[in-house]
């Protein structure tokens, strides 16, 4: 008998038989929804707030309030999407965002600190190469919550403009301007970090 919460079965993360189950209260298919989904979210959380324990503590927040929500869920986005948001609102709106207690080279290799595939490498007039990705993300941490959270959607996790929009509840011209203004900022704190370390 073939079940499609069945621990073995390769499970799609925005699978929608899956999703409307859950809808349906069926814990189970939540579950799998929570395993499917939590790495993805966690990287992301971890690079918008640069503390394990902090990114944990945002997602195991979204996972509980999407539990509670999930006959909200219209469908209109992606399930990613929509955790992506619950997500972002409580890492940011809910203030979370700390200072790292440890070094950001620490979690490069650890939690996916890497640059996504596609045209992320030619953000900041080419400043995220590979030589200079953990100098790009220690200048992360020195940006305002709304420009770190449109680069590391953009830039980090690939996300494309509309599906940015869901997270951040803009509309796609807002995420290119603010996106645009990001990069600007971004490039001028690497810049300083840059002449910092030149005159050390």
């Amino acid at each position: 008998m073939n079940d499609d919460c069945d621990d073995s079965e390769s499970v799609h993360c925005d699978d929608p038989e899956l999703i409307d189950r859950a809808i349906d209260g069926d814990e189970r298919a939540f579950a799998r929804l929570v395993d499917c989904n939590q790495e993805m979210l966690f990287r992301s959380m971890l690079r918008l707030l640069g503390c394990p324990q902090d990114a944990e503590e945002a997602v195991q927040e979204a996972f509980v309030r999407a539990f509670t929500r999930i006959d909200s869920f219209d469908g209109n986005s992606k399930f990613s999407t929509w955790l992506y948001r619950i997500a972002f609102n409580a890492a940011i709106s809910g203030h979370r965002k700390k200072k790292p207690s440890v070094s950001l080279d620490q979690h490069v290799d650890d939690y996916g600190w890497e640059v996504a595939d596609g045209d992320a490498a030619g953000v900041a007039d080419g400043l995220l190469r590979e030589e200079n990705i953990r100098l790009v993300h220690r200048a992360l941490d020195e940006l305002s919550d709304e420009h770190r959270a449109v680069l590391v959607l953009r830039e980090l996790d690939d996300l494309a403009y509309k599906e940015i929009g869901d997270v951040l509840g803009l509309t796609p011209g807002t995420v290119r301007s603010r996106l645009s203004r990001a990069r600007s900022e971004l490039r001028h704190v690497v810049q300083a970090i840059q002449s910092c370390v030149a005159l050390t």
